[in-house]
């Protein structure tokens, strides 16, 4: 396995084969019974039972041991698949789903992934550090048992360069954060909020790229997930994260949840090194939720040009007539 970047695009890609394969089993790997004791990273809660345990994947993408080993091969640049793969196992019971839990225990897998994230961004290697979560079989999900996983990279994907761009820009011609502006703006009109709770909102992006695309965004800045401000409740926030994934299960049948947070800033040096000086003021944490409805979507077919069938506001209005709590 290792990383080529795209000089073109500037993106970086995974290739080659995996070193291992799990082997095809009937028993669940993330059964507490199957997770070794001795490969678990953390509990919550420490003591007792525990709700949510994360483990190094089974088959990851990247392995966290060795170095970079930058080269090139001409004009292109390649690197070692060094990194971090970790799966949150969001619950012991196999037949209950994230949406299932109370907001006590989604606050707890909440907990963990920014638990996980805190303790990654200290490894100078690692620019970035994510936790994404596929539900469903057309989601790609590795497992039914309700997981999330982790990855940390030496390097910032795409998307984040394109919103780290964006955001300082728009910081450097208005002295003001771009996603706050968004916030405040939905808040006010109103058509496209979802639902909301304490200081977090839901809403469908002005403009969503699939049909009832939702985006849960703290209301007061903040650029770290990880690091809630002082005085936050991070229970709204699970309790909002809760009724936003049962509405949207009986809209689609699987999603792709991703929570961007800002990159590592221990690396003072490279082309990335001016966004640090005010990424605290220009970026701003979200948790970004894309839901597969259609299973012939033309919403890729031309690339980076989507095409969404649905108005955000009339997928708003709809999520927002749903019960969360049927």
């Amino acid at each position: 396995m290792e990383l080529r970047k795209d000089p073109i695009t500037r993106s970086w890609v995974v290739t080659g084969h995996r070193e291992q394969s799990a082997a095809p089993s009937d028993v669940c790997p993330l059964c507490a019974a199957s997770i070794p004791r001795d490969k678990v990273l953390l509990r919550i809660p420490a003591d007792g039972a525990p709700q949510v345990t994360v483990f190094p994947h089974i088959d990851p993408l990247y392995r966290i041991e060795g170095e970079l080993g930058r080269s090139a091969e001409g004009l292109y640049d390649k690197m070692r698949a060094v990194g971090a793969h970790e799966i949150i196992v969001e619950t012991p019971d196999h037949t209950r789903k994230l949406s299932d839990l109370r907001d006590e225990e989604v606050e707890r897998v909440l907990q963990a992934y920014g638990a996980r994230v805190v303790d990654l961004k200290k490894d100078a290697r690692f620019k970035y550090v994510t936790v994404f979560k596929n539900f469903g079989p057309l989601s790609g999900e590795d497992w039914t048992h309700s997981n999330s996983q982790l990855i940390a990279t030496t390097f910032v994907p795409r998307r984040i360069l394109y919103e780290l761009r964006a955001a300082r820009q728009f910081f450097q011609e208005k002295d003001r954060c771009v996603f706050c502006d968004i916030v405040r703006q939905e808040m006010k009109q109103g058509v496209r909020v979802v639902d909301s709770q304490g200081d977090y909102v839901a809403f469908c992006p002005y403009a969503s790229r699939v049909p009832f695309e939702v985006w849960v965004m703290a209301r007061k800045h903040n650029h770290l997930f990880e690091t809630p401000r002082p005085g936050a409740n991070r229970r709204n926030l699970a309790a909002l994260l809760g009724r936003i994934l049962r509405r949207l299960q009986q809209v689609s049948v699987a999603y792709h949840m991703v929570v961007h947070t800002a990159p590592s800033v221990l690396q003072t040096k490279g082309e990335l090194s001016d966004y640090w000086r005010t990424i605290a003021e220009d970026y701003h944490w979200h948790i970004e939720i894309l839901p597969i409805v259609e299973t012939r979507s033309k919403s890729y077919s031309i690339k980076e040009v989507y095409f969404n069938t649905m108005l955000p506001e009339q997928a708003a209005d709809k999520l927002r007539r749903i019960d969360p709590n049927p």
